[in-house]
């Protein structure tokens, strides 16, 4: 019997589960836009732990959204997961955070593309594809979006965008077959299932050595850089 924390940080939702075999026992989240991380996880974990009367100690393992996302959201989550399965000496599952995302719209149709997308700077984006059973069809990605992105998916008979991203692409591409899910966020609802099934298949992380998975490198501007013109 797996009972599994997972925790979710990669963007302003903070979102903390318990989950027993896949199945959620309780969820708690705060979708802030003043990302509320570093005061709440903490709190979440304990506060889910409590409700569902069950000790740390009970835990199985510690599951956590990798990425990509914010990076700072993502340091607070994957630190906080590293220091539980340390105190705890259990084991660390990884979620993908545009699977998790995708896990949200999961379809039986057939030629339904779903495709996650997190906002980044200007008119960037962090994408994935994804078909109906959540098959990972292509790779993730950050990417400019223009008139042209995700050309050789537009012709499948339904295409979803989801996530923070989904505004900037909703200005641009117009077809009837197309749908904008730009409300739905990373929860640490979906992880459930995929964390599950991660820990069945002993898939694990090296808990000294993990790192989120930022996609590209984070730049520090200083106040200089930030004033001055490109």
């Amino acid at each position: 019997m797996a009972l599994i924390l997972n925790l979710e940080t990669s963007t302003t939702n903070c979102s903390v589960s318990l989950a027993k075999e896949g199945d959620i026992i309780v969820l708690k989240e705060l979708n802030s836009a003043n990302y509320s991380h570093a005061e709440k996880l903490h709190v979440f974990i304990e506060d889910v732990m409590r409700d569902a009367g069950s000790e740390m100690q009970d835990l199985d393992a510690i599951a956590v959204s990798k990425g990509p996302g914010s990076y700072t959201g993502l340091r607070i989550g994957v630190s906080a997961a590293k220091g539980l399965c340390y105190a705890l000496d259990k084991p660390l599952v990884s979620i993908s955070t545009l699977e998790s995302m995708a896990a949200q719209l999961v379809s039986t149709e057939e030629k339904v593309i779903i495709i996650p997308v997190l906002d980044a700077r200007r008119m960037e984006v962090y994408a994935a594809v994804f078909d109906g059973q959540l098959h990972q069809i292509r790779e993730t990605r950050a990417e400019v979006i223009n008139e042209n992105s995700f050309q050789e998916y537009r012709d499948s008979k339904s295409l979803h965008f989801l996530g923070s991203g989904a505004q900037k692409i909703k200005d641009i591409l117009d077809q009837a077959n197309i749908q904008f899910h730009c409300e739905i966020v990373p929860s640490a609802k979906e992880m459930a299932r995929l964390s599950f099934q991660k820990f069945t298949n002993n898939d694990f992380e090296d808990v000294a050595y993990f790192e989120p998975y930022y996609l590209k490198d984070f730049v520090l501007q200083t106040k200089k850089q930030i004033g001055s013109k490109p």
